[in-house]
């Protein structure tokens, strides 16, 4: 037996038993007399110590163990005359009677602790030791707990859970596909699925009514902290359903999460429309964790002779509350060089400062006497002690810019406080994107996503702003201004998903080339049917409060999309680039 109990379960009430413990050295402090050694495992951290005047051999043994070392020791569980508060076993200590070295171990090459000294890459190589830590081994705990309450839930709401393949057909709409050769079909290639998105929509034709999987996607995109080539999705469809049945079936798994997992009982969501969220906070996933929402100045700042106003599309602006005093000129001056960043593009900042003392103060007052600036503070809600922040422009960049002002200045303010939780329904979102650069349609959300009804006979129009005026029965679940997840009610019917492809290009031949097996299908008594999917990895960072997902992930990629630990991807055996036909030339 290598152990009786585990490293963090040992109390008082175990006074005087003799136990069997193994696991790491996390540290050993010798005191001359007494050696002590903290003892780690996945459960927790015990105290040993070992006594010269007891047993000198056993203390000299003790002296030579090394960080990591994997030790198994037996010995009575004493209480600590200098207890540690902040360890649940820190109210006792096992006095070692035997050791055993189960395994050394090299020096490794960073601290492994909870605050460690390693930096990225260093700890992605190493993943093995990072895991060891403690808050990468709570992280994965978690992610576990979340994977298994989402399966508690959706079993009682009668899903079924079932796989889709891994290797499916590529298609050039979206991410970029990660593409696999076949050895036995020379020339052709599968792709990875960068969502079973097709899968579960045949599975509802099927009649399996409630689907759900816990299932690997893989999209070559460019990384960032919130995104990985390989993620984890709880991906969900339903048969027989309107968009509220969706939004209530998983709202009630969010809710379930946070009441199981953090103990937090959360209100009904909140909704709001696509065009709102943009008009108000210049963001499809607005943090409303904060108000501060836009208001318009376009009737109050055009006509006064200020020329960059003049010649805007749209005037906007924020009302920072209380800051009149906290802020000085050159804390202004520092958020007017911050949106003029090459990543926010502003071209500068208008301000208005509304003093406590009555006076104000405004960067535009040549063109705007006292009067004309209350009016503007009238309008937001303005009190003494505030100060507007305008910016004007092109109506898209202007949101735009303007959002990430508002998302800096609530940073700033510190006005996005930890443990609050601000869960959005973001409802209504356009069907199709316009894209100048290739003079065509692309889908907001994916081909098969369906038209609000009452706009369906819309997209038999040649206009194009009709048609950038389309809005898609689709819906995103926003917490603390992050995407969750999303989803939309599908088209079931061939014909209406035959005209949705010819708006975004596809040709007759092209649309039965990629996807004929779903129009098929379509042709045998398709229900209505819709679905969602969440983004694992991203709602247990954000559950935590964290934004990094690579925290939530056993064996991430880097910032390269390169697994460090096993040096992937690498250049493969020339036989087996023979064996699939292919000829690789590589560009040095």
């Amino acid at each position: 037996m290598y152990r009786t109990h585990d490293c963090g379960a040992l109390r008082l009430t175990d006074l005087n038993s003799t136990v069997t413990l193994s696991g790491w050295v996390q540290i050993s402090r010798d005191l001359g007399g007494l050696t002590f050694v903290d003892l780690r495992d996945r459960y927790g951290i015990t105290q040993l110590v070992f006594n010269m005047d007891t047993d000198a051999a056993l203390c000299e043994h003790a002296r030579k163990l090394g960080r990591e070392f994997v030790i198994q020791v037996t010995g009575t569980v004493q209480e600590r005359s200098n207890k540690n508060p902040n360890r649940p076993t820190g109210d006792i200590e096992i006095e070692v009677a035997t050791l055993k070295v189960l395994n050394s171990s090299k020096t490794p090459p960073f601290t492994i602790e909870t605050d460690t000294d390693g930096g990225d890459d260093l700890r992605l190589k190493y993943r093995y030791l990072d895991i060891r830590r403690e808050p990468l081994q709570r992280n994965l705990r978690f992610r576990s707990k979340v994977t298994i309450e989402t399966r508690k839930y959706l079993d009682q709401q009668e899903f079924v859970e079932i796989e889709t393949p891994c290797l499916i057909k590529s298609t050039p709409e979206g991410a970029r596909d990660f593409v696999v050769p076949s050895r036995m079909n020379p020339g052709e290639f599968y792709a990875l699925p960068q969502s079973p998105q097709t899968f579960k929509q045949i599975l509802m034709v099927a009649g399996m009514d409630r689907y759900f999987q816990i299932v690997k996607c893989f999209r070559d995109e460019d990384l960032r902290a919130d995104r990985q080539p390989e993620f984890s999705q709880i991906d969900c469809e339903m048969a027989f359903v309107t968009r509220e049945d969706i939004l209530n079936t998983f709202e009630g798994l969010t809710k379930h999460l946070y009441k199981e997992l953090n103990g937090i009982t959360l209100p009904d969501f909140p909704r709001m429309s696509y065009d709102d969220a943009m008009r108000l906070y210049g963001s499809d996933k607005p943090d409303l964790r904060f108000d501060m929402a836009f208001e318009e100045l376009n009737d109050l700042g055009q006509g006064r002779g200020f020329g960059i106003f003049d010649g805007a599309q749209l005037i906007a602006g924020i009302c920072a509350k209380g800051v009149a005093d906290q802020w000085s000129n050159k804390e202004l001056n520092d958020l007017t060089d911050w949106v003029k960043r090459p990543q926010i593009g502003a071209q500068g900042l208008v301000y208005v400062r509304f003093n406590t003392d009555g006076t104000i103060k405004s960067t535009v007052g040549k063109f705007f006497d006292d009067e004309a600036l209350r009016g503007w503070g009238e309008r937001f809600g303005a009190g003494p002690g505030d100060v507007l922040l305008v910016l004007s422009g092109e109506t898209d960049k202007v949101r735009k810019q303007l959002g990430e002002l508002r998302l800096e200045v609530g940073r700033r303010l510190g006005l996005m406080t930890p443990g609050v939780v601000k869960p959005l329904w973001v409802l209504d979102f356009p069907l199709l994107e316009w894209d100048d650069d290739t003079n065509r349609f692309y889908a907001m959300h994916h081909p098969f996503t369906a038209p609000k009804p009452e706009e369906i006979d819309k997209m038999n129009s040649n206009d194009r702003e009709v048609l950038k005026g389309l809005h898609a029965d689709a819906y995103d679940l926003v917490i603390n201004g992050v995407e969750i997840g999303g989803g939309s009610i599908r088209i079931h019917d061939r014909a209406l998903q035959s005209k949705n492809f010819s708006l975004l290009g596809f040709t007759p031949e092209e649309a039965e080339a990629q996807f004929g097996f779903l129009l098929g299908a379509f042709e045998y008594g398709a229900p209505p049917h819709g679905g969602i999917a969440f983004g694992l990895d991203r709602l247990c960072a954000v559950m935590n409060g964290q934004n990094n997902i690579r925290d939530y992930i056993a064996f991430p990629k880097n910032n390269m999309g390169r697994d460090m630990m096993i040096d992937a991807p690498s250049r493969i055996d020339q036989g087996q680039l023979d064996e699939l036909g292919l000829d690789v030339r590589v560009r040095e």
